[in-house]
């Protein structure tokens, strides 16, 4: 799985993606390869909510978990033969060269 990080300081619509050249080629080199399994573009980190329980108690608190500059943006959901593979893929993402691409392996069911 890639982890799209993002700052937030341009927070970019579906739309707003997909009219971005760099941005459609990438997905369309994935598909055309037969490597992607799935990709969500998060809402930004204002949107979201934490949840923990603790002592029984439900507690709530507004935004990510994480106190940082960057987010994660999207998921890109990707099958590769390796992780060579899966660096060269993140590594042509249009945002690698402006954030931090992570490459995280997930269980499968």
């Amino acid at each position: 799985m890639l982890l799209i990080c993002d700052d937030g300081s341009k927070v970019e619509s579906p739309d707003e993606l997909n009219a971005k050249s760099d941005h459609v080629a990438w997905m369309t080199d994935l598909e055309e390869r037969d490597i992607s399994r799935g990709r969500y573009l998060m809402r930004p980190p204002a949107e979201a909510k934490t949840v923990r329980v603790r002592d029984g108690q439900q507690l709530v608190s507004d935004g990510p978990f994480a106190e940082t500059k960057e987010w994660v943006a999207g998921v890109e959901l990707i099958e590769c033969a390796d992780l060579d593979e899966a660096i060269a893929v993140a590594s042509t993402h249009e945002a690698a060269g402006r954030f931090p691409i992570e490459i995280r392996p997930y269980w499968e069911d």
